[in-house]
């Protein structure tokens, strides 16, 4: 039975203890069933479909369900998974809601690229809307399971980050120090599709460009570019090596808002990354300040090391001239 090993006085409290548990027990079988994927018929992502007691579903579904399954018994009230597309009631005298992105990156299976486990817990209200409709500042604890050449558990209970390794002959996932986000690092790295830059607004091209520019531009200093569509795999990276993620809303129809689900995916990360030193916005405002629309709304979605992060929103403030103007106009930026 899976378990886990914490560090000497950080035990999680009791009644969040057991839901976090559960997720584990479920991550270090999804992480099982991902490895062998193409020799057992599992998760294979090129059909988007797997055969599963003989119904075929995607594999987000299955994970979708086992997760419940899991948490049935955990002291979970309200279940909100990205893969429904309602919240569900699953233990009418639980006191907890759990929102979760049962399978991150899920289409790239098939592709090798690490896939995760997205997940925020919050005290349970009367009614699904009354939880999970507010800022994400409620998040009482988050986290995501990375699949990869490792399985790992980030986690935050609102007293900065922890770290949690999966031991696959043990089955527990054993704690080890969590490193802080870096607060800078000599050679920038920024995440962004850059396919979508003609849809891009003013200031997130004008930011791009900086960047570009390298050290001959305002930032004074080289950027690597970095992009996996995997937003567990790009988290896990600029948590430990710092930089800059971005995806902004852009002019494409039904993009206005980004394509990232504010309950599902920003507001979790959000937490971690706020947890681990970093900020994270909406490329001005604080993601954990924003109240979704609905369940599924999404939200435009910045995070990395404050430095980084806070400058994006400064583009946002210049005068229109000055954001369309060459790099080299730009010279406050520099540093």
């Amino acid at each position: 039975m899976t378990q886990i090993q914490q560090l000497a006085g950080r035990a999680f409290p009791a009644h969040l203890e057991k839901p976090v548990v559960a997720l584990c027990r479920v991550a270090h079988a999804l992480s099982s069933r991902i490895s062998m994927g193409g020799l057992t018929g599992n998760f294979p992502g090129t059909a988007g479909t797997v055969v599963d007691g003989g119904a075929r579903k995607a594999p987000d579904l299955i994970a979708d369900a086992e997760f419940r399954a899991a948490v049935k018994h955990a002291g979970i009230r309200w279940y909100a998974s990205k893969a429904r597309g309602s919240a569900v009631e699953i233990d009418p005298a639980g006191g907890l809601a759990l929102a979760i992105d049962p399978l991150d990156g899920f289409s790239d299976i098939d592709m090798n690229i690490p896939t995760g486990t997205i997940f925020s817990i919050q005290q349970a209200q009367d009614a699904p809307g009354a939880t999970f409709l507010r800022a994400g500042r409620h998040i009482e604890a988050a986290g995501y399971f990375i699949y990869g050449p490792q399985t790992l558990l980030m986690v935050s209970l609102g007293d900065g980050l922890r770290k949690f390794i999966l031991d696959r002959e043990a089955g527990i996932f054993r704690e080890f120090p969590a490193p802080p986000l870096p607060d800078r690092c000599e050679m920038g790295e920024f995440a962004i599709n850059v396919s979508n830059y003609r849809h891009w607004s003013q200031p997130i091209r004008a930011y791009i460009d900086d960047c570009l520019a390298g050290i001959d531009g305002p930032h004074g200093k080289n950027f690597n570019m970095r992009w996996t569509a995997s937003l567990v795999a790009e988290t896990h990276r600029i948590i430990l090596r710092g930089g800059i993620f971005l995806d902004p809303g852009d002019a494409r129809i039904g993009h206005a808002e980004g394509r990232l689900r504010l309950v599902h995916e920003c507001a979790p990360i959000a937490f971690l990354v706020e947890q681990s030193g970093g900020r994270a916005t909406d490329g001005i405002n604080r993601i954990l300040d924003r109240v979704p629309a609905s369940l599924h709304a999404p939200a435009p979605f910045v995070f990395g090391t404050p430095d980084k992060v806070g400058r994006v929103a400064t583009y946002h403030d210049l005068p229109e001239p000055e954001v369309s103007a060459l790099f080299g106009n730009r010279g406050l930026f520099r540093v």
